[in-house]
């Protein structure tokens, strides 16, 4: 009995020592998105004043070959 109760508190441990590792992860990650967004916003932002029309000169267009 006593053995099987060690190893169930050495499982336990380790699912403990996991979920914390995926919960790091998770939370770097909301970082990086966080991160991301508000580069996103500032880009949004920038090519509004570049462009306040919202319309491509012939130069920014893209060529039909890309």
């Amino acid at each position: 009995m006593q053995d099987r109760l060690e190893k169930l508190e050495t499982k336990m441990m380790s699912a403990e020592d996991q979920i914390d590792e995926l919960n790091r992860a998770v939370w770097r990650q909301q970082q990086d998105i966080d991160l991301l967004r508000e580069q996103v916003r500032q880009l949004a932002e920038q090519l509004k004043s570049v462009q306040p029309g919202g319309r491509l000169g012939p130069e920014d267009e893209i060529p039909p070959h890309w």
